[in-house]
């Protein structure tokens, strides 16, 4: 089974989940793709499509710095951490619904006997009940 792509989380909000990361350590684009799917048991992968303009983005904004050479390594800014700090209580409702999801997809894999990958999973079946999960982990409107 694939994770989904970044059609799951709403820029914005992965935005904020790439600056709080980092505002815990310097990192590259890919450990911000690799955190995140891990966070979610391997539910979600934001695409580098996404990630890496992204992170860009923040650059030219002065939220965040680039190393010169690639793999660019990313440290936020005190512009950053401004910003984090004003959006703190989304960033954290964002970082905590992602940790949720992570959680059910694993214990919903653990009550199946399934491994960790679910190689052997029908896919139908696997995609329709983690769109559910995904759905309950939102907050409603």
């Amino acid at each position: 089974m694939t994770a989904p792509s970044s059609k799951g989380v709403a820029e914005g909000d992965l935005r904020l989940v790439a600056l709080s990361l980092i505002s815990e350590a310097p990192r590259h684009g890919y450990d911000i793709i690799q955190t995140v799917e891990k966070m979610t048991a391997d539910w979600f992968l934001p695409s580098p499509n996404v990630v890496h303009p992204m992170l860009a983005k923040l650059v030219e904004e002065r939220c965040l710095t680039a190393s010169a050479d690639p793999p660019r390594l990313f440290s936020i800014t005190d512009e950053g951490r401004a910003y984090l700090e004003q959006h703190r209580d989304r960033a954290d409702a964002v970082l905590n619904r992602l940790k949720a999801l992570g959680e059910r997809v694993t214990r919903w894999r653990q009550a199946l006997g399934v491994a960790e990958r679910q190689k052997e999973a029908d896919a139908d079946s696997t995609e329709g009940l983690l769109d559910v999960l995904a759905r309950a982990a939102m907050p409603r409107k």
